[in-house]
Formats: C-alpha cells, structure tokens, sequence
C-alpha cells in the first residue's frame, strides 16, 4: 500500500527509553513538526486525554476501524492492547504541509519505514543499559510489578530490533541527546530549529 506526500519522522524505542520526552522537545524546536496521535485499545492511563495523547478506541471500535481499512499500520502490541496509526491522522498533519512525527512502539516504527521509506527518517531511542530502563520504569511508579517485568522482556526483545532503523540514538544524558536529534532532524527537514527560548 503506498502513502503518498509530505515527510515523516519516526521516534521508536523500548518503554522507558525516553522517547517521547525528545520527541516534545523536538516539537518545541521546529513549529512544522505535529505529532500523530496514535488510536490504542487500552484504557487510558492518569491524565491521558482522548484525542490529545491517544484515540482511545474500544477494541470492537479499534477491530471495526480495521475492517474499514482506517489503519495505515496497527498491531497488537500486548493481549487486549492494539495500536495504530490512523490514515486521517496523517493525512491531516499533510494537508497543512507539516511533516508527521510518531512516537510509536518498535514493530510500529519498523512497519511506518516500510511504508514511507525515503520520505520517513526512523530514529531508535536507546537507553544506556536494561538496568537503567528498569530504574527509569520503577521511577515511573505508573504500572504494576507484572507489567514492569512485561516491559523489561519486551526491552530486550526490541533492542535487537535497533538495526533496523536508519539512526540509534543513545540517550544516556538526555541534553545530548535532544542536541543530537535535532541535529538529525534539522538535516533530514533542511530547516534550522527554532532559537531556544
């Protein structure tokens, strides 16, 4: 299936890798960047808001939207918790001449490359150790011991996924590590960022 028009950034990484906190600042440094917001079929979790941080679907809504063909990629990701990227979602983002950023699990990064190829920079956040993303989940205090242990082995399955993105990005010290997406983002958007304000 082929997507045409606009660029796509795409941000992947183990649970607790600290994607999404690059992923704002990014935002805050380039104005044409939007974020994609992912549909999920589970539930939302603190102050999540719908349409905001996620689509919270339920799953015959989510198993609905797929049958229509919705879906430019989904997976199940966890038993009862699908995600995927909305065909409107993108479209949208495209339709202002804004380039779409994603921050989506691993198999979803793998899958949106595919898909945009040449017009996607795929970029996987890493963490310096799985012993730092256990204390970055622990700290987190969000989830239960079950699910924290869900994510560690889910951790190290998805690091031996990092070669298949175009660019790993070490975030061991996060300031050098925003400096250095930027640099990447900057390069593939032939744009300067906005002056730190």
């Amino acid at each position: 299936m082929t997507v045409h028009s606009g660029k796509a950034i795409i941000f992947s990484a183990p649970s607790g890798a600290g994607k999404t906190t690059i992923v704002h600042y990014l935002r805050s440094r380039f104005p044409q960047l939007e974020f994609s917001v992912s549909a999920t079929s589970r539930p939302p979790r603190g102050n999540e808001q719908h349409g905001a941080d996620y689509y919270f679907l339920s799953q015959q809504e989510f198993d609905n939207r797929v049958a229509a063909g919705d879906f430019i990629e989904w997976e199940q990701v966890y038993q009862q918790q699908c995600y995927g990227t909305l065909r409107a979602e993108v479209e949208r983002i495209w339709k202002k001449g804004h380039c779409v950023i994603f921050d989506v699990d691993v198999k979803g990064g793998i899958n949106l490359k595919k898909i945009f190829g040449a017009n996607a920079l795929s970029i996987f956040v890493k963490p310096p150790s799985i012993e730092a993303l256990e204390q970055r989940l622990r700290h987190r205090a969000t989830e239960p011991e079950e699910k924290i242990l869900m994510r560690l082995a889910k951790a190290a399955q998805e690091l031996q996924q990092a070669p298949a993105f175009d660019y790993q990005l070490l975030n061991a010290e996060l300031e050098k590590a925003k400096a250095e997406a930027v640099e990447l983002v900057a390069g593939f958007l032939h744009t300067p960022p906005q002056p730190l304000g």
